[in-house]
This record gives structure tokens, C-alpha cells and sequence, in this order.
């Protein structure tokens, strides 16, 4: 899968407004108070590599979900910052990422892409 295919289907996710259509990397956020989470997943050490890519998705959002609800926060967005690498783990992710997202009625907000080097995370 490559990065424009990729970004493609997040396209395709439910987006938040302030994505801007996944532009760039940023986001516009027209909020307050503002509570602001990130809890990143590392394979080997949060998920095992044998792992179905869309359980490690659900994984993904429910560990950040989790840390904004003990504050008492609402989900404004999600941003996912992702290692491309390989297109048939890349593909089941996304369609993991697309389930969570919708039954939490949760939206893609930006992040980033990068090629993968090193563990995936």
C-alpha cells in the first residue's frame, strides 16, 4: 500500500471538520477547555507482531479513549500518526481503525504518515 493510498482511505474515515481534508499535518481545533491525550502502541512491547492490525486499532483508540474519559473529556478528535509498511497489515488496520472510530462516533482529526523504520508502532 502506498502513503497516497493510505492517506486515501483516511480520507474515507469519519473526519472532523477541522482536519481540513487531511492536507497536511496539522489540525484547527476551536475548543475550550481543551484536554489532549497521546499513548502510543509499540509492537513487541503493547501488542505482540502476530496481533490482528485491526484488534491493535481498537487497541489503539481504546487506550486514548480511556485516558480522556478519566478527565472527564469529550472526544473532540482523533489525530493517528502511523509507519506505513506492509499494505496487507496497513489495509486491516484501517479497517479496524474505521470500526473503532465509528462505534465511538469518534473522527479522524490529521497526524502523520512515515515509511516504516524500525518496530511498528
Amino acid at each position: 500500500m502506498t502513503e497516497a493510498e493510505f492517506i486515501a482511505a483516511l480520507r474515507r474515515m469519519p473526519l472532523h471538520p477541522g482536519a481540513r481534508g487531511l492536507v497536511d499535518d496539522s489540525a484547527v481545533i476551536d475548543a475550550g477547555p481543551l484536554v489532549v491525550t497521546t499513548d502510543t502502541l509499540v509492537e513487541g512491547v503493547h501488542f505482540l507482531p502476530d496481533d490482528p492490525p485491526a484488534d491493535v486499532a481498537w487497541k489503539l483508540v481504546a487506550t486514548n479513549l480511556s485516558d480522556l474519559a478519566a478527565k472527564g473529556a469529550l472526544v473532540e478528535g482523533v489525530l493517528l500518526n502511523y509507519p506505513l509498511g506492509d499494505s496487507a497489515w496497513d489495509r486491516a488496520f484501517l479497517d479496524g481503525l474505521a470500526a473503532v472510530l465509528t462505534r465511538f462516533d469518534a473522527r479522524l482529526i490529521g497526524g502523520d504518515t512515515v515509511s516504516k523504520r524500525g518496530p511498528r508502532t
